[in-house]
């Protein structure tokens, strides 16, 4: 099981990483806003972080 979660921390750090690289603070922002929204079952929350992403994604492509 510390296997696993270590493995899960790792690609969770890499994505954070990959996305403050990429789209700046505002993906940080988003991405954090998404995380807490899940961890704390608050579905506004976590669904406006996800519509920064989205809205970050569309304009890149």
């Amino acid at each position: 099981m510390p296997l696993i979660a270590v493995v899960i921390a790792a690609l969770a750090i890499g994505f954070e990483q990959l996305v403050q690289w990429k789209y700046g603070p505002m993906g940080i922002i988003a991405f954090v806003m998404l995380t807490v929204g899940i961890k704390a079952k608050n579905a506004t929350f976590g669904g406006i972080g996800a519509l920064i992403l989205v809205l970050l994604l569309a304009q890149s492509g």
